[in-house]
């Protein structure tokens, strides 16, 4: 089930009409209000929800934030929809979660293609191990949880991303611009400043741990391997 939030309605009914034709069964809602209620209700959440940005009062970002900071929904793929071509709008959605963003006007047949693409990128959620440890630091995928020496620590979406990567192949050194792209779902954006930001207050966040994580020179990051 693919759930649509626009509050247009005569693109909620193409949409709707389009994911329907090509396979999907879809549901529509005019506004984030009626929207969260379902969300918070429902006992079967959606596989996906394409979320415009500009909705009549809550707004597309709000609503990002708050299904990413619910252990319930946070794994729901989420593709924003925005009127705007700022830059700015898409780093943001990005950044606080979403795994892709179309923008307007664009067309039904590049909705799906995106859509089908999430999915099979966000379909192996759950791996053979789920919990990881290299040196002091720990990481519960089940649990979505990361302890340092035992002691539990606090990470953002995309921090905890960046730790999964580097925990499941320690050793090897990824690219700023593979980080963007298996992170941040994007392709040779180029801007790879974020990256360097998140990398550093991973490594603060984790404290000693963070030393794990070192500098290739003219290459990337990666996790050594520790024995301790």
């Amino acid at each position: 089930m693919i759930w649509c939030v626009e509050d247009d309605v005569s693109i909620r009914d193409i949409e709707i009409y389009t994911l329907e034709q090509t396979g999907f069964t879809a549901k529509g809602f005019c506004d984030g209000d009626s929207f969260w209620v379902e969300l918070a209700t429902t006992d079967e959440l959606p596989e996906l929800v394409i979320l415009d940005i500009m909705l009549p009062g809550e707004d597309g970002v709000s609503l990002l934030k708050k299904i990413k900071a619910s252990s319930r929904t946070r794994d729901i793929p989420v593709i924003m929809a925005t009127a705007k071509s700022v830059e700015y709008d898409k780093i943001k959605s990005l950044d606080m979660g979403a795994d892709d963003y179309l923008v307007k006007p664009f067309g039904m047949m590049e909705m799906v293609s995106r859509i089908k693409a999430v999915l099979r990128r966000c379909m192996p959620k759950k791996e053979n191990k789920t919990v990881y440890v290299n040196g002091i630091i720990e990481m519960n995928v089940e649990e979505h949880t990361v302890s340092v020496s035992g002691e539990s620590i606090c990470l953002t979406y995309k921090e905890y991303e960046i730790l999964k990567i580097f925990l499941m192949h320690p050793g090897m050194a990824y690219t700023r611009n593979r980080l963007l792209s298996e992170v941040w779902g994007i392709d040779s954006y180029g801007e790879t400043r974020t990256v360097d930001m998140h990398i550093k207050t991973l490594r603060q966040k984790l404290g000693d741990g963070g030393r794990y994580i070192v500098t290739v020179r003219n290459v990337g990051y990666k996790m050594e391997v520790q024995n301790d």
